[in-house]
């Protein structure tokens, strides 16, 4: 959000928002901890921001902590874990101030957000009104909530940042007023309150006793309806319903309105390699997702309930509403003459009763006697009864307000509340199918077969309505449970709709066997039927091309499938829509950043133009992490940085880790960040994506790039016989597997391999390290290697020219630099002290060093920038005012591997690693 114009004044504002909370937090460690403890902190503090501005070396820092008991050192750090926590609101109120002040200054509605996006409508005319009907009609936006979150922060922790976050808004708004005599007594209740506050962080503790199982991470993630998104999901398809039809004018008459943005997740249902998601996780999931809506609704019907106390004998209502309102059973005397009051109070009840019927849940007084909805388009026709009686009798107003507010929630979330997306890896599809093909005599050895024998296998299995395993057939548990995930699948697809479970995801897909494997499972499930036709579903079947090659593959491998008449018959029977999910985190920890970015957008030209020579519509998943290194970024830019083609008014993307609370913890923050992703899905099809002047000659130079920039970083991660050592003991990375922060383990199998660890994990460890590795590395020798000599200086022109003209070259550099910009060097040259084999850790440490000082060389080069922030003033502000902070944790957990290392196994130790490990997560922000 581009509000850096108002920023360079009021700077002096947040300086002294982090100062305030900063001396609250200093007082409460004083009185609860003592002068020595908070004696140590300060001096902690003072020392890092003297090194931050370049006064003296990182060993005045580690001499402060060497030899420290863990005891002495735990208050420490969560001492600064509080700061950056605390640091970390500050900076988010404040981008909210400043935006608050650029519009009551009158200036124009900021990019990312719908404002300026109905303005760009606007301007392109007649041009944008035919996108602007389309999207009415087919435009879709799903965030998804994952189920492998590096968020760290408890529940206690979270709400009790939320009530010091409302606390600095009233204190920013008694400060902003005219002073009067009350003005210090309200700051200074404020103050009470944050100080209350801050208390209670500080005696709660910051990490969990226990992993959390996946039923934890399942209610985290329902959270976020209740913080926001069940208010902020139908405001903004409200917001964006009458925005495309002011844009579309006459166009949008034809057009019926759906709701763009829906939520999806992966929590409870997202089995790649996580042995710890079963049936039992698929019903708790469902069973929650529905009982938070339902909850919902109830509470809405039984406001607007109180609200419409509308008398007959004072306007008219239709006859519809009167039956209704008969039908609702309520003969309070007082209520005879409250027709909308006695028709909600039915509505309420029916609502109650399928709740007692879908959870299961103890019979209810506001139930009993009430017949439970067979689908929540029957719940929402009841509302419209209601609607259309209010409208009736000129009483719009009314009804453009709660009400109006629960049909968009029912549009939008039915009685599901979000998708629940299935996934596993292909590799597991395969050996289950062996085992059940085996089992019922289909074929003895499916692993066995070439991939034209097990295309026409799996064909001739899904031509069949035949069930596959046999009655008490005794299974493998790994099959079984596949199978229970499955069937708990589809019974929840029958108890709460289709929009349930609407997605198979195939992690690693690299054939078409790969892609209809999933489909025999389903079939078995009843998820997939077989008619005359062939199969048939509500189930969208989507790849997901991670790795450099399966990206390169992906459009061919859609060719393939599309040419068979079985697989395109499904296709059809879906809308003739084709999704297709592609994995940011894998590309990048294959080939390195800059090769996976290009893999990925030539992955979408590929397969938009497969798609349109196919006649199918194509929706990508993106598969974005929170980190730069796993695809993370400003969504905003990033979506419009696609290739011409492949948003086409329909994107999903993922949101992950810490990601998920910064943006949706708070409506506020919820809206700004759902606005975006919806302005840019609208801005992309609407009005084009930027494209060079000369497109084949672009694509040929990011081609040439992209493979150098795999070389270099092949030489390292892949070749340097020295690497596994390396990056195994100069990062956390066996510490990170006992940190509680996620029920998924850290690899996908139990191997030494970098291909089957997580990308979490991956990047997670570099992260605190502070070297940042997969956000940068390769792409300063790939771009001194491109321009050679270049005497007359012709090719570094031509670099310029597409950083400026192309949206796609200038996002890669501009996320790279905010990656680089977090880095520091100094202490990951610290870590590369914990590898034993000096010569390995020497030549490592000297090469990343290297490679970082070059890549920055060639940044600064290629963009003409003075700095790596000059783009971003708000990140630079936040690097000068917050990373300090940072510097005495990684400090304290360095000293801390040293000691486990050594084989000092006491619990306080590993915990004073987990402690550090949380609290630069927390301070980075989007470290996994």
């Amino acid at each position: 959000m581009n509000v850096s114009h108002s920023a360079a004044g009021a700077d002096d504002l947040l300086r002294e928002d982090i100062r305030h909370l900063g001396r609250i937090l200093g007082e409460v460690i004083r009185e609860q901890e003592g002068d020595e403890v908070f004696g140590l902190v300060e001096s902690a503090r003072r020392t890092a921001f003297r090194l931050h501005r370049g006064e003296g070396g990182i060993g005045e820092l580690t001499g402060l902590f060497r030899d420290i008991d863990p005891d002495d050192a735990s208050p420490v750090i969560r001492a600064f874990t509080h700061f950056a926590l605390l640091a970390n609101l500050a900076e988010d109120l404040h981008e909210e101030r400043l935006l608050d002040r650029a519009l009551d200054a009158g200036r124009p509605a900021p990019d990312s957000s719908l404002d300026a996006t109905w303005a760009k409508l606007a301007a392109a005319g007649e041009d944008a009104a035919a996108a602007a009907a389309g999207l009415l009609a087919g435009g879709e936006v799903v965030p998804v909530l994952t189920a492998h979150p590096t968020e760290t922060r408890r529940r206690t922790v979270f709400d009790a940042q939320k009530h010091i976050a409302a606390a600095m808004r009233a204190r920013h708004r008694v400060q902003a007023a005219p002073a009067t005599a009350r003005t210090a007594a309200r700051l200074a209740e404020l103050d009470l309150e944050i100080r209350r506050r801050v208390i209670t962080l500080w005696q709660t503790a910051l990490i969990r006793v226990n992993r959390p199982d996946i039923r934890d991470e399942i209610e985290v993630g329902l959270r976020y309806y209740q913080l926001s998104l069940l208010e902020t999901v139908p405001a903004v398809n409200r917001e964006v319903r009458r925005g495309l039809r002011r844009a579309a004018g006459d166009a949008a008459a034809a057009a019926p309105a759906r709701p763009m943005l829906r939520m999806g997740s992966w929590i409870g249902a997202d089995h790649d390699g996580n042995p710890y998601v079963t049936a039992g996780t698929i019903e708790y999931a469902a069973d929650r997702a529905a009982g938070t809506i339902l909850r919902h609704y109830l509470d809405e019907l039984a406001d607007l309930e109180r609200e419409l106390s509308l008398s007959d004998r004072l306007g008219t209502v239709s006859v519809d509403l009167v039956a209704l309102a008969a039908a609702g059973r309520n003969d309070i005397p007082s209520r005879v003459d409250e027709p909308y009051r006695r028709a909600v109070h039915g509505i309420r009840g029916r609502i109650a009763a399928t709740a007692e019927q879908l959870l299961g849940t103890a019979a209810s007084a506001e139930a009993a006697g009430f017949e439970p909805y067979p689908d929540a388009a029957a719940f929402r026709a009841e509302l419209d009864v209601v609607e259309a009686s209010l409208r009736a009798g000129r009483d719009d107003l009314i009804a453009d307000h709660r009400l109006a507010r629960l049909q968009d929630a029912v549009d939008a979330f039915g009685f599901h509340l979000h998708s629940l997306d299935l996934r596993q890896n292909s590799e597991s599809h395969e050996a289950i199918l062996a085992e059940l093909f085996a089992l019922a005599g289909v074929h003895p050895d499916y692993a066995g077969l070439d991939e034209d024998d097990r295309v026409a296998l799996l064909t001739r299995e899904l031509s069949t309505a035949r069930p596959l395993v046999p009655r008490e057939a005794e299974l493998s548990e790994a099959t079984a449970r596949e199978l229970g995930i499955v069937r708990a699948a589809a019974a929840a697809a029958r108890a709460y709709g289709a929009e349930m479970v609407p997605r198979s995801i195939i992690s690693m897909c690299a054939s078409v066997s790969d892609l209809l494997e999933p489909m025999i499972l389903l079939k078995e499930a009843g998820l997939i039927t077989v008619g005359p036709e062939g199969p048939a579903g509500a189930v969208d079947v989507i790849p997901l091309f991670e790795t450099i090659e399966d990206l390169r593959a992906g459009a061919e491998v859609l060719r393939a499938a599309w040419a068979l008449p079985l697989y395109r018959g499904y296709v059809a029977g879906r809308g003739d829509l084709q999704e297709v999910m592609l994995g940011y985190s894998d590309s990048n920890k294959d080939g390195g950043y800059f090769a996976a970015n290009w893999a990925l957008y030539d992955a979408e030209l590929r397969l938009s133009a497969v798609s349109a020579e196919h006649g199918i519509a194509l929706r990508l998943f993106h598969g974005r992490g929170g980190t730069v290194g796993r695809g993370g970024g400003p969504s905003y830019e990033a979506i419009l940085a696609q290739p011409p083609g492949a948003v086409g008014g329909r994107v999903r993307i993922t949101e992950q880790g810490e990601i998920i609370s910064a943006k949706y913890g708070h409506p506020e923050a919820a809206r700004r960040n759902l606005e975006a992703l919806v302005a840019a899905t609208i801005e992309a099809t609407a009005l084009g994506v930027g494209e060079p002047p000369h497109p084949e000659r672009a694509h040929a130079v990011m081609a040439e790039i992209a493979e150098l920039s795999r070389t270099a970083y092949a030489s390292l991660m892949h070749e340097d016989p020295g690497f596994i050592e390396f990056f195994e003991t100069s990062t956390p990375v066996a510490e990170i597997g006992a940190l509680n922060i996620g029920s998924r383990p850290s690899s996908r199998k139990q191997t030494s391999s970098i291909s089957d660890l997580r990308a979490i994990p991956w990047v997670l460890s570099w992260s605190q390290q502070r070297s940042m590795v997969p956000g940068w590395f390769g792409v300063g020798s790939a771009l001194r290697d491109w321009l050679g000599e270049d005497p007359d200086g012709a090719r570094l022109a031509e670099l310029r020219g597409l950083y400026r003209d192309w949206p796609f070259f200038a996002s890669v550099l501009s996320n790279m630099a905010q990656v680089m910009a977090k880095a520091d060097m100094d202490l990951a040259g610290l870590y590369a002290d914990l590898v034993a084999d000096r010569e390995v850790a020497e030549r490592i440490r000297g090469r990343l060093r290297a490679e970082f000082e070059l890549t920055r060389e060639m940044f600064l080069a290629v963009t003409g920038q003075s700095g790596l922030l000059d783009d971003n003033p708000l990140l630079a502000r936040s690097v000068d005012m917050r990373f300090p902070y940072l510097m005495p944790l990684n400090v304290i957990q360095l000293e801390m591997l040293r000691r486990y290392r050594a084989g000092d196994n006491r619990d306080r130790v590993h915990r004073g690693i987990q402690l550090t490990m949380n609290g630069l997560a927390t301070a980075l922000r989007n470290s996994g």
